[in-house]
């Protein structure tokens, strides 16, 4: 399927690794211009490079902190003022640290409350006056399977993820009435650094080894096996086309059939 999103620009925060990574290079694919953002120079100018050589599509590469808002202004102005235009946007931010209720204090809560949900607002927030403008733009915001199935080692991604899902949805009606999609994507149990570290974290816990976490948590999985980031991005790049122009405040989950949720 032609996805149609040659020539179209789009923006993918946190896409030096992992997920952010697997959704641009997905995008890049079909053709698109990108602009990629992570807060590493050296890994984010690694990474559009690569995407470069293996595509040849257009990407320009960005230094941002999610959590900061002068960065994500300065990221989007940059990249409008390089591209034109703005057709799509990921929402995307490296996870909260993990841990339980009695592990974190204010300041944590507050890095997360940044970090996790005022990156949405802000990044939403900055995009949406140029897709208005064109009276068209997807928005694809990604969370993590807490939002259906609270994670017991994750109470910081439980909640403010949350927020992110809440936040698309009651932005969804009024967006749809001015040419603009929004939707959340959910990824399952992938092959990340995170899923990866979040393993060991389990492991120690329960007095395992990362590898028998893994595959523990993979018999659990209907087929079998976490999820590549590639399978993640293909699936984001859907819902960034025209393709899903029917698709809009909805939870789309990436998860090999694991999540026992109804919705």
């Amino acid at each position: 399927m032609d996805l149609k999103l040659k020539g179209k620009t789009i923006l993918v925060a946190g896409a030096s690794s992992g997920l952010g990574f697997g959704v641009a290079e997905a995008v890049a694919a079909e053709g698109a211009n990108l602009s990629i953002s992570s807060r590493n120079r050296e890994n984010i100018d690694a990474a559009a490079a690569q995407l470069q050589e293996k595509s040849g599509a257009k990407v320009e590469a960005y230094i941002c902190d999610m959590s900061k808002a002068e960065d994500i202004q300065k990221w989007v102005k940059a990249s409008l003022a390089e591209f034109g235009t703005i057709d799509g946007l990921v929402v995307n931010a490296g996870g909260p640290t993990p841990g339980k209720f009695d592990d974190f204090d204010d300041d944590a809560w507050g890095k997360a409350y940044n970090l996790t949900l005022m990156s949405a607002v802000r990044s939403i927030r900055e995009v949406l006056p140029a897709m208005r403008a064109q009276g068209s733009g997807a928005i694809v915001t990604m969370t993590s399977m807490s939002v259906k199935e609270p994670i017991d080692v994750l109470l910081l991604s439980n909640v403010f993820r949350s927020g992110v899902v809440s936040l698309m949805k009651s932005l969804s009606p009024d967006l749809a009435a001015e040419g603009i999609r929004i939707n959340n994507l959910v990824p399952g149990r992938m092959d990340t650094n995170r899923v990866r570290s979040v393993d060991a974290m389990r492991a120690k816990k329960m007095g395992t080894t990362a590898e028998q976490e893994r595959d523990q948590q993979q018999s659990m999985i209907p087929i079998r096996r976490y999820g590549t980031p590639q399978e993640f991005g293909k699936t984001a790049a859907f819902l960034l086309s025209d393709a899903a122009s029917y698709i809009t405040g909805s939870t789309v989950t990436v998860d090999g059939g694991k999540t026992s949720t109804v919705w």
